[in-house]
């Protein structure tokens, strides 16, 4: 647990918020996973007692800070965006089990839909520097929702599409995944609404494609302790309840489970 100080806090669009502030280590020397989240505590009120979770988007190694993207979707969120540059932040964190990065592979293909997709920037620049090729298939509603296409796009190639067909193709992300597609990729790495992820594992499942899937839970307390996020995963030919706050969000495609 660490007080930071924000550094810039903007409205993307009218539910979108992107916040930057000082991260709680030193960004340096101290080892971070893209796909972690960030533990967000909204007031020192006793109105809000649970933290809100929220996923590194962006990592600024020169400046020390940490960019999170997020949507106002109640009352802590809504008094989370109220914050203004300067004031004092009480983040926990990074925690979680982030994506696992493959430095032997070639050719990353990444998936996001809506506020799935800030996890992937991050990502998208890790894979960069390691001489990786990139493509980013990112879905949203409409135009007005599509958010962080210009940071994926300094990493590699980007296809959008969205549901009213507003801004790139008209369809849903699988819509695009097929065997052709995605041949010359070594993996995949997904995170979305969990409709989106149990499609993108069925299909990608059928190209005979590895990859990771990060799971979107409602946690409590974020360490592991209040057994609120648990999901369905298959580990050495059974089903255990896994905690998505400590040993994910981030699991292997093939042993999430999906009702």
């Amino acid at each position: 647990m660490a007080l930071v100080t924000i550094s810039s806090h903007t409205r993307i669009n009218a539910d979108l918020y992107e916040l930057t502030f000082t991260a709680p280590m030193d960004l340096q020397t101290t080892r971070y996973e893209p796909g972690q989240f960030l533990h967000i505590r909204v007031t020192d009120s006793f109105d809000f007692l649970l933290r809100r979770p929220l996923s590194l988007c962006k990592v600024d190694l020169l400046h020390n800070r940490l960019t999170v993207v997020y949507r106002v979707q109640g009352a802590g969120t809504k008094r989370l965006s109220t914050k203004q540059v300067g004031d004092a932040l009480d983040v926990l964190g990074p925690l979680g089990r982030g994506y696992q990065i493959h430095k032997e592979d070639h050719a990353s293909l990444l998936i996001g839909g809506g506020v799935g997709v800030p996890p992937l920037v991050e990502l998208a620049r890790q894979l960069h520097e390691l001489g990786q090729m990139v493509h980013a298939v990112v879905g949203f509603q409409s135009s007005q929702q599509a958010i962080l296409l210009s940071d994926l796009a300094q990493y590699g190639s980007v296809t959008v599409l969205t549901d009213d067909g507003s801004i790139g193709k008209k369809g849903i992300v699988t819509d695009v995944l097929r065997t052709e597609f995605c041949n010359g990729f070594d993996r995949y790495y997904a995170c979305g609404p969990t409709p989106m992820l149990k499609a993108v594992q069925q299909v990608l499942r059928t190209a005979d494609l590895p990859g990771y899937l990060s799971l979107e839970e409602r946690m409590g307390c974020g360490i592991g302790i209040c057994v609120g996020c648990v999901h369905p995963i298959m580990r050495d030919g059974h089903v255990a309840n896994m905690k998505t706050c400590k040993e994910g969000p981030v699991f292997a495609a093939e042993e999430v489970v999906f009702s």
